[in-house]
């Protein structure tokens, strides 16, 4: 107890004890010693619950009185109702001035913000860049669902999906030539934070760096032909003083072939959008072509294992696909050292799609590089990627082949233990295995008997 309030505590014990004291000697002095005595503890009894009263006025009022001057346990409960008043005050007053500046910075934000309820869907507060790039209107759309006050915008999918999934890009429904960037961030235990931000120049930026990509590429195929029909006529034997310098040129010509080629890969894959002329796609052939393929780049230096633990299919582009799978598989095989082990697994996931997986015992990825490794000419190691021939664009080419299928890529690794590159699909890309006529009345036919 801090040493005023228990000096306050002593000096209301002790007037209560001179009281009590006074009391009782003049009670004897006039000879009714209990009827005194009762009359003073009546009194003490009736002045503090007078003193109470008083305080649950002030409190039940909320009106902050200068405390009254006094040193007893009731004057020190009025200082010290008065200095939580106050600080209460300073506290809230502060908290409102916080409110304010970051309900202004909100409002003074380029991107749209909206603050929807995580039960209701309901729109609490959106600020006013919402009103051009949503169509929102204030306060119209306050306090309405926002799926139904924003239709055009896939609301509900965003809302429904993982909160740590990345922006979706879409068209403004204010003005279709804006292209927005949408993602929900958690906000709070009841809250969410919906933004939506412009990225038509970065869109634009981007079209034109993938027609300049593509345009460049296809513009180089005419002089590595030629590069490639001099260099075919030129043979190391006639000529053994220029052999290293052909072998040399050969196999960077070779190279600088496989870059033009995956570039030209991937600016098609992103001029389809999500036009892919799909098909069912026979598993269990592409992953017996998958195996040949890794024995083929492997040429007996690794342990390759091939599993389908599954009878179902897929439904896609059967070349896509087979182009995705074997960009992981060629990483497998060149990024692990001899003797080492290469396993791919098919398999059926718990909620009804499909898994195919590509492990390795390689050098591993440290956990930094994961995220970043399917962007374009993006490497862990620019001495080892030049060591191994590859072009940096194997991942991202395959990340946008499974984009275009529904699917995704999730990469996991340790370093000196290996990786695991897992090619998920949903269960739309699901096909059940087709039963043949044949095998339809042999089922039949055990049934009957």
């Amino acid at each position: 107890m801090p040493l005023r309030s228990r000096l306050a505590w002593n000096r209301t014990i002790g007037e209560l004890i001179l009281l009590v004291a006074l009391a009782a000697g003049i009670g004897v002095w006039i000879g009714y010693p209990w009827q005194m005595l009762t009359a003073a503890l009546a009194g003490v009894v009736i002045w503090h619950y007078w003193r109470l009263r008083v305080l649950l006025t002030r409190l039940r009022s909320r009106r902050r009185s200068t405390p009254r001057v006094g040193d007893g346990i009731w004057n020190e409960l009025d200082r010290m109702l008065y200095r939580g008043q106050s600080e209460s005050r300073h506290s809230r007053k502060r908290l409102v001035q916080l409110l304010r500046a970051y309900r202004t910075a909100g409002a003074a934000l380029p991107d749209a913000l909206c603050i929807v309820d995580r039960n209701t869907k309901q729109l609490i507060w959106f600020n006013e860049a919402s009103q051009p790039l949503l169509g929102l209107r204030y306060p119209d759309d306050l306090e309405r669902n926002v799926i139904t006050s924003l239709p055009q915008l896939p609301i509900a999918q965003l809302l429904a999906g993982p909160l740590d999934a990345e922006a979706t890009d879409v068209a403004s429904p204010n003005d279709p030539s804006i292209t927005l960037s949408m993602k929900v961030i958690p906000y709070s235990n009841d809250l969410l934070m919906l933004l939506a931000r412009d990225v038509s120049r970065l869109v634009k930026l981007e079209g034109m760096r993938r027609d300049f990509v593509a345009n460049v590429s296809h513009e180089l195929r005419t002089p590595l032909t030629v590069i490639h029909g001099y260099l075919d006529m030129l043979d190391g034997e006639d000529y053994p003083e220029l052999s290293p310098v052909l072998t040399e040129m050969s196999r960077q010509s070779d190279r600088m072939t496989a870059l033009v080629e995956d570039l030209l890969t991937l600016s098609r894959l992103e001029a389809q959008a999500t036009v892919l002329e799909k098909e069912r796609v026979n598993m269990t052939e592409m992953l017996t072509l998958l195996g040949r393929d890794a024995h083929g780049l492997s040429q007996g230096r690794h342990t390759i294992l091939v599993e389908n633990l599954t009878d179902i299919d897929l439904h896609g582009a059967f070349k896509e696909l087979h182009s995705a799978f074997l960009n992981l598989v060629s990483n497998a095989v060149r990024y692990t050292p001899t003797d080492g082990r290469i396993v791919i697994r098919f398999f059926r996931t718990g909620n009804g799609g499909a898994v195919l997986t590509v492990s390795d015992t390689g050098y591993g990825i440290p956990a930094t590089h994961l995220k970043r490794l399917t962007e374009r000419f993006y490497r862990v190691s620019n001495s080892r990627s030049r060591g191994t021939g590859g072009t940096g664009l194997g991942l991202a080419i395959c990340k946008h082949i499974l984009n275009l299928h529904g699917g995704y890529l999730e990469i996991s690794s340790e370093v000196g233990i290996g990786s695991t590159f897992s090619c998920y699909f949903e269960r739309e890309s699901v096909l059940e295995p087709i039963v043949s006529d044949s095998n339809l009345m042999t089922a039949e036919a055990s049934i009957e008997h």
